[in-house]
């Protein structure tokens, strides 16, 4: 396989990449990403019971129910 000695640039030519670059932070979004995101990691055996998030907001929507009377 030969080596590419070229980039491959799609950039148009009047954009200059070291002014896209300049003043990026780093992270800018990254806390509110994390608090809009909700996802848990369940057990192989819990998994098995819920085939699909329907059922498992279901079940915790019961227990929630449940729990208020």
């Amino acid at each position: 396989m030969k080596k590419k000695t070229e980039l491959n640039d799609e950039l148009r030519p009047e954009y200059k990449m070291k002014s896209l670059l300049k003043g990026g932070v780093r992270g800018k979004y990254a806390a509110r990403y994390r608090a809009g995101t909700n996802l848990v990691l369940l057990e192989p055996e819990v998994a098995k019971a819920f085939p699909n998030e329907k059922a498992v907001n279901e079940a915790l929507k019961l227990v929630i129910k449940l729990k208020q009377v």
